[in-house]
């Protein structure tokens, strides 16, 4: 019986097709990455178990993809050395472009030159449990410059924002808010052993309402003298520089906040004088990963299409000191192919041409016919057109179906009577219109 073909849980095949669009995204924002002087960077698929372990927490750890060692390393083991997966397993898929990035970074100090501005486009893998929208094979789209703490960097990273969404064409929203901001809220009220309480809370406003935030914040231990501080805090609205002004009020006495409070200023002011095209919003309810931040962070949201973020990052302070080389600044952003891709599909943003990887198609009606049309294609070729002949003598009516299934807008005839005038019949396919023209002028008439 034969085997019925399939592939791994939360894995996916892209088509051609899906294929093109994919590469559509990724050739855009790699080419606004290379505008900003950031060079590709790839690391293995496989690292080292003990630079992936840890770095993720307990759960994180629980979804790395391990290894087995290769060959018949096995055979060579007893039961109980078997049993011991540390002897059987020393390496792991990489679970996402940060922490090898860290080991990269460290590992070739010495060959790096600091400010270093890598971008990354690989896949990542996570044994999670696969639904909608989450799989074990996707990829990740990272930039991050590492080596200096100028705020020229997140302002860069706005702009590197504005233009690759702009290219794409998707209208978003960017958002913003500081590690440093959130700390002086919690430390202000004095609960600064309670940041995370707090803004888990405060990041539910819009959803469940001021009432049912602050009954929240009662239920995780914050005392009402401590919410009335941070009541005009949830109020908070008006401009970003408004915004910064009332928050400065009510968290003047943290020096931590405070600076927060300098920093989002300098980048907010930048992005204004410098004209960027797109303005981020200050959301104080914005916290990400917050063990893993020390300063500013981002996120977009597509503005016409209901998704999740598409798009996010910040600021660390420390992110090779796991490896031994503390005190290492840097700042990146990472942006989500695949909702990218949904976002786009949904609101038809995709160009036309991408769903043909050819434009003209030639049919094959004889031998001297055949010959005639490889010439003009080797032509077309020349002039970077994607040209093709349809490989078997047949039908005409079999090749125009074959032209019109792969979605192909150009078909080129050459039949008995062309090859004797010295000409092709040219068949636009999308609108049905076709006109006899020259072998001569025919490679210069498709572009």
């Amino acid at each position: 019986m034969a085997q019925k073909p399939s592939i791994p849980k939360g894995t996916r095949d892209f088509s051609p097709e899906e294929m093109m669009r994919r590469t559509y995204i990724f050739d855009t924002i790699k080419s606004v990455f290379r505008l900003f002087g950031y060079a590709p960077l790839e690391t293995p698929s496989m690292e080292n178990l003990s630079t992936l372990l840890g770095k993720y927490g307990d759960e994180g750890d629980k979804l790395l993809f391990k290894i087995l060692n290769s060959g018949d390393y096995g055979a060579k083991l007893s039961e109980e050395e078997l049993r011991q997966a540390s002897k059987i397993s020393e390496k792991g898929l990489r679970y996402d472009l940060t922490v090898p990035f860290a080991r990269y970074v460290v590992q070739h100090q010495n060959e790096i030159v600091f400010p270093f501005k890598r971008y990354q486009i690989q896949p990542v893998w996570r044994a999670d449990r696969p639904q909608k929208g989450r799989y074990r094979e996707f990829y990740q789209c990272d930039v991050d410059v590492i080596g200096s703490k100028s705020l020229l960097s997140e302002v860069e990273l706005v702009d590197i924002v504005a233009r690759v969404f702009a290219k794409l064409g998707i209208s978003v929203t960017l958002k913003m808010n500081n590690r440093k901001i959130l700390f002086g809220i919690a430390e202000s009220i004095g609960h600064a052993d309670k940041m995370i309480d707090i803004t888990v809370a405060i990041d539910k406003l819009d959803k469940i309402g001021l009432d049912n935030v602050k009954a929240e914040l009662r239920e995780r231990g914050i005392d009402d003298e401590a919410i009335a501080k941070l009541q005009p805090i949830l109020e908070l609205s008006g401009t970003n520089d408004e915004k910064l002004n009332k928050l400065g009020e009510v968290i003047g006495a943290s020096e931590t906040g405070m600076l927060g409070i300098e920093e989002m200023r300098t980048i907010f002011s930048n992005v204004e004088a410098l004209g960027i095209a797109l303005t981020p919003e200050l959301d104080l309810s914005l916290a990400r990963g917050l063990n893993y931040y020390t300063g500013a962070i981002f996120e977009v949201k597509a503005n016409d299409f209901a998704i999740g973020s598409i798009s996010g990052g910040g600021r660390y302070d420390d992110l090779t000191g796991i490896f031994g080389m503390p005190g290492m600044s840097g700042v990146g952003i990472s942006f989500g192919a695949d909702r990218i891709y949904d976002v786009m599909l949904g609101l038809n943003l995709f160009p036309e041409e991408l769903a043909c990887s050819t434009k003209v198609l030639f049919t094959n009606l004889g031998d001297a016919e055949q010959m005639a049309s490889l010439r003009l294609i080797g032509q077309l070729r020349d002039n970077g057109v994607a040209a093709e002949i349809y490989p078997d003598q047949g039908k005409m009516k079999k090749q125009m179906e074959y032209a019109n299934r792969r979605a192909i807008p150009y078909v080129v005839i050459i039949g008995s009577e062309e090859l004797a005038a010295g000409e092709a019949t040219l068949k636009d396919m999308r609108s049905g219109e076709q006109r006899k023209v020259s072998f001569a002028e025919l490679p210069t008439l498709i572009e």
